[in-house]
């Protein structure tokens, strides 16, 4: 009695001097929106979603600080028509970014390093390093012609020397086959008047140039503002900036894409973001309409919508005051908020309006209202605070502040429910209801409750039986990645580097005392069975390097007179045309001797062609064909020119990814393409920290995170359930009540375990918030119910109580169900599942919980009567 007595004396209170009680909302409306933009941030940094006390978020950071080159990172991938176009434009890229101080810390190609490139041979195995070898040998005479003239006067002269010794019998063409079959392509492209360069990388390296796959890489710091909702946006414009401006990528011969954490980070807000205003105004459309619906007016309405307004600034408030910056998830604080308490209000509203066709006026109502409703909605009020409070010691930082944000905010919206509320109620100076204000339609339907109670409640335990049964076939999808937008260039870009665990987003890093440790662990970790391969620094010492090296110096020998000749006079259109009859002649003196489909036919066909252009054109189509030629021969006088390799002769610009300055070695560890899902990923990181248990990098993040954000929901739901247990313990005093208001709880979530499973809709990263959340709303609206029971109330589908919480419920699932809308891959499934949990939880309060109740002899207690000892 003393609660309601309180909460009466409130009301009235409240009501009687309701143009202050406004002025004083007003005022503090005012305050909260001068103050908060200046004192409420945002912070977009993924990181800070969970503790850093986490043992595996202190292994990142020490891997982080050991090599942080690796961190925040944005990777331009590109993909080109010859390989050589791949690095020239990834080489004009990093050299442009690399200046632009303003937008990028740092700018490397680790896939360009001059170590490969002179030793590069010394890691094929003997055989592959022989066939090569043997092949160059042989192209002596081809080579030689190349370096001496290295233009289309050359290369024709080239051509027709293998012509003659296809003549005499002298040359094998097969060996040849890949080389003439490019410079057929390229002298096609040239008589079609559209020349385009040639690879001399392919067609001197055969299948070897494909090792280093179609991409190129530019890894770049940006400078980010963490104040943005996409802090790397500015430097990812200026990176597009620079690349658009290159002839390769203008002309279509390249394309330039970004992936890596920032663009991947940044395009998710920006799927958030896109169609918020859209999706936003139909909600507040809805939402007025459900209103409209409940309490009929537009002047309820209005006070309804102001007093969730003031409640939301408050909240908001409290939050700059509180924490200061907002995170990715403690921004859903104020959509939760509008969800859950709009509900205080309608059960005000709408028991109100049943009031004011009695009392004679607005003052008695408005006290009659809360003395009869206000500790229903002070006890869910409480509930659902409690149930967000369970947040708060939990490791998910993210969750931690989104629940003391939205636990403070449940009891700021109970405070303005009675006391803003009824101030506008009485200012707005609304008439007497008439007629009935429930369901009376729906007497019809607690008369068939009754009935078939037990039937009813035989077969909602059935269901939640069969949904108790089902808990361990939920599927918990821990890749983040599929919580992404698939359409963005980000997520397409990365998804197409999955399928070579080189590119594998998902690797592990462990780091070793010394260079013997890590190779030796390196060796363990690779025998494991979803182990592709782990690379340490001793990988990138050769094995079997002399005779390597004797081979490789052998041919140098017999090449390096070939490969540096003195420089060739200046090409002329004239030479080219002498070249060509010249190169004809040798064809056709050939003739007899190849194939129906050699490729000197075709090339002799091209040359007809060709024959007939201008000087212009021929002079495009020398350009062309030559123009990567002269690096291609430098490249191979390098490889010729390969040394010894120890640890201490690894250039720094190699050592410094993979050996840190106290000595320490990264290890880095890939994964099979049989552990690219989330069970394999699980699977991989399972048996790569049963060897080394600090191990850090990506995959460990992911499931680590995973089971970190797991862990969390599950404590929050246990301490939810404990904590709103004993706060229904406090206020009712009988055990039986509270199982009357938690059973339909706990069947509302297996209904909801059942329906998920059979869909199926697995949990993620963003959904699985929606669990916890629909706890405070099934106790709410369980809790109408019982206290109603407890008054005397045994009608229950046809009250004003089942009115106010089928609107209420519509109107949260307004709210919620806007983000089910959402671009945003992970906030459309938390959408979907907050709309099918609250289902699961209306099912649950109108069918199972009235019949509940008919099955339970009523309390003794005569009605109002109940002493709740608040």
């Amino acid at each position: 009695m003393w609660v309601q007595t309180k909460l009466a004396a409130i009301a009235r209170l409240s009501s009687r001097h309701a143009l202050w009680v406004v002025l004083a909302g007003i005022i503090l409306a005012i305050g909260s929106i001068l103050y908060t933009p200046r004192h409420l941030g945002v912070d977009t940094n993924t990181d800070d979603l969970f503790s850093p006390n986490l043992p595996w978020r202190q292994s990142q950071a020490l891997l982080n600080k050991a090599f942080p080159q690796f961190d925040d990172l944005l990777v331009g991938v590109i993909t080109a028509k010859t390989p050589e176009e791949a690095d020239q434009t990834a080489n004009a890229i990093a050299a442009a970014a690399g200046a632009d101080k303003a937008h990028f810390r740092t700018v490397r190609r680790p896939d360009n390093l001059e170590f490969f490139k002179t030793e590069g041979l010394l890691f094929l195995d003997q055989g592959e390093l022989q066939k090569l070898l043997n092949s160059l040998v042989q192209a002596q005479p081809f080579i030689g012609q190349l370096a001496a003239d290295p233009s289309m006067r050359g290369l024709l002269t080239a051509i027709g020397l293998i012509g003659q010794g296809a003549a005499q019998g002298q040359v094998d063409l097969t060996g040849y086959k890949t080389a003439l079959d490019g410079f057929d392509k390229g002298l096609k492209a040239s008589a079609d008047g559209h020349p385009e360069p040639v690879s001399w990388q392919k067609l001197l390296g055969g299948s070897l140039s494909d090792r280093a796959g179609a991409n190129r890489f530019v890894l770049l710091q940006p400078v980010q503002d963490y104040g943005a909702i996409e802090p790397g946006a500015v430097a990812t414009d200026a990176l597009r900036a620079i690349a658009t401006k290159l002839p390769t990528i203008a002309s279509g011969r390249a394309t330039f894409r970004i992936t890596g954490q920032i663009a991947l980070a940044d395009q998710q807000f920006a799927s958030l973001t896109q169609g918020i205003v859209t999706d936003t105004v139909i909600s507040v459309v809805l939402i007025i309409l459900w209103l409209v619906l409940a309490v009929r007016r537009i002047r309820y309405i209005f006070a309804i919508l102001l007093t969730l307004v003031l409640g939301l600034l408050m909240t908001t408030l409290f939050a700059a005051i509180a924490i200061g910056t907002l995170n990715l998830i403690s921004v859903a604080f104020a959509v939760l908020f509008v969800g859950l308490a709009v509900d205080f209000a309608i059960q005000i509203a709408v028991r109100y309006r049943d009031e004011r066709r009695l009392s004679p006026s607005t003052e008695h109502a408005m006290e009659q209202t809360l003395r009869k409703a206000g500790n229903s909605v002070l006890l869910a009020a409480v509930a659902i605070a409690a149930g967000f409070f369970a947040f708060v010691p939990t490791s998910f930082a993210g969750v931690a502040e989104l629940g003391l944000i939205a636990g403070v905010g449940m009891l700021i919206a109970f405070a303005c429910t009675i006391t803003f509320l009824p101030a506008l109620i009485t200012l707005f100076r609304l008439p007497a209801e008439q007629g009935e204000i429930g369901f009376s339609s729906l007497a019809r339907a607690d008369m068939i409750l009754w009935q078939k109670r037990r039937m009813v409640v035989g077969i909602f335990t059935a269901i939640g039986i069969a949904g108790l049964v089902l808990i361990p076939f939920i599927n918990f999808d821990s890749d983040p990645l599929d919580t992404q937008d698939p359409h963005s260039e980000a997520m397409q870009t990365l998804r197409s580097l999955l399928d070579n665990p080189v590119t594998d987003p998902y690797s592990i890093d462990v780091l070793a005392p010394s260079p013997t440790a890590a190779a030796a662990l390196a060796d363990k970790l690779s025998k494991l069975p979803l182990v592709d391969h782990a690379i340490s620094l001793s990988s990138f010492v050769p094995d079997d390097q002399q005779p390597k090296l004797d081979a490789i110096a052998d041919t140098e020998e017999l090449l390096a007179p070939t490969l540096s000749p003195g420089p060739a006079s200046p090409v002329t259109p004239g030479d080219i045309r002498i070249a060509i009859g010249a190169t004809q002649r040798a064809i056709t003196a050939a003739k007899p001797k190849l194939a129906a489909d050699s490729p000197l036919l075709a090339i002799d066909a091209d040359l007809t062609k060709l024959s007939t252009q201008t000087d212009a054109q021929l002079m495009a189509a020398n350009a062309a064909l030559t123009e990567f030629l002269p690096m291609q021969l430098g490249n191979l006088q390098k490889s010729l020119s390969a040394q010894p390799v120890t640890l201490a002769s690894l250039p720094h610009d190699l050592t410094v990814d993979w050996l840190t300055p106290d000595g320490q070695v990264r290890i880095q560890v890939l994964p099979k393409t049989t552990a690219m899902n989330s069970a394999g990923l699980r699977a991989f990181v399972h048996q790569v920290t049963a060897v080394a248990p600090n191990a850090g990098g990506s995959a460990v993040t992911v499931i680590a995170s995973a089971t970190t954000i797991i862990d969390a929901f599950r404590e929050a739901a246990v301490l939810a359930l404990i904590a709103i247990a004993v706060i229904l313990f406090l206020f009712l005093r009988r055990p039986l009540h509270v199982a009357l208001i938690m059973a339909p709880l706990v069947l509302s979530s297996l209904i909801t375990v059942l329906v998920i499973v059979l869909l199926p809709l697995p949990l993620n990263f963003a959904n699985i918030i929606a669990l916890p959340l629909l706890q405070g709303v099934g106790v709410s609206f369980n809790l109408y119910f019982v206290m109603n029971w407890r008054a005397g109330e045994r009608s229950f589908l046809a009250s004003p109580t089942a009115r106010a919480i089928l609107f209420s419920a519509l109107t949260t699932s307004t709210a919620f169900g806007s983000l089910a809308f959402s671009h945003h891959p992970g906030t459309a499934s938390m959408g979907l599942l907050l709309l099918l949990s609250l289902a699961c939880t209306l099912i649950a309060t109108f069918v199972f919980e009235p019949a509940l109740l008919y099955l339970v002899p009523p309390p003794k207690t005569a009605p109002g009567t109940e002493d709740l000892h608040s």
